[in-house]
């Protein structure tokens, strides 16, 4: 029988304002919050369909919002507050939780399949420290690890094009093995809801004229 890897999902609270505010100027913001409560169902879909192991989604700022209920009780998942301090320590947090094996994602990679999650388990069972999902924006939309060391997420500059680059060089300083099955995109600008059309998952009502 295959070790469990469990599953943790970091996700912001749906809340016009709040969440994918980079695309509400082309949105708007309440339509750019719905975008972000499709986003959040499809990756706690996504991990309780891959069956790696428990699923726990973490919520910030808190974990009031209806839709974290919801979905909690839908599919069964564990519902927690993300910890204080940047993204790094958040994902650390997470990590430290699980107290064994752990993939951490995101909710802003649609085209992310229950397969791919199964492939960065299989990853950990085999016995590499860490798995890596790069992003083509330079950062990446998972990391699994099979304990936490704080230091691949100390000085990381958060939300550019460097975070990958910095995230090797760490994991590297700290004599880590890992390996990067998967390359995935992020929906974090207009010009990816035309990736969004090819996923088929029928939200062609928040793909708005002006990112075509």
């Amino acid at each position: 029988m295959n070790e469990p890897v469990p599953i943790s999902i970091l996700a912001r609270a749906p809340v016009a304002g709040f969440a994918k505010t980079r695309l509400s100027s082309v949105l708007g913001a309440e339509r750019a919050a719905s975008l972000a409560a499709r986003l959040i169902e499809r990756a706690v879909q996504t991990a309780s369909q891959a069956a790696t192991g428990s699923v726990t989604l973490w919520a910030t700022p808190d974990a009031s919002h209806p839709v974290f209920g919801e979905l909690a009780v839908r599919y069964g998942v564990g519902l927690r507050r993300q910890s204080e301090g940047d993204l790094g320590a958040r994902m650390h947090a997470a990590i430290a939780a699980a107290n064994g094996p752990v993939l951490v994602i995101g909710t802003d990679c649609p085209g992310m399949t229950a397969e791919h999650l199964s492939k960065a388990a299989d990853v950990l069972r085999r016995g590499l420290d860490a798995v890596i999902f790069p992003a083509e924006d330079g950062g990446y939309g998972l990391i699994g690890m099979h304990a936490p060391h704080s230091g691949v997420f100390a000085g990381v500059d958060w939300g550019t094009a460097r975070v990958l680059g910095q995230t090797r060089r760490r994991l590297k300083e700290g004599g880590l093995a890992w390996e990067e099955p998967v390359t995935v995109w992020d929906l974090d600008r207009p010009e990816d809801f035309k990736r969004l059309e090819e996923t088929g998952l029928g939200w062609s009502n928040l793909i708005c004229t002006a990112c075509k």
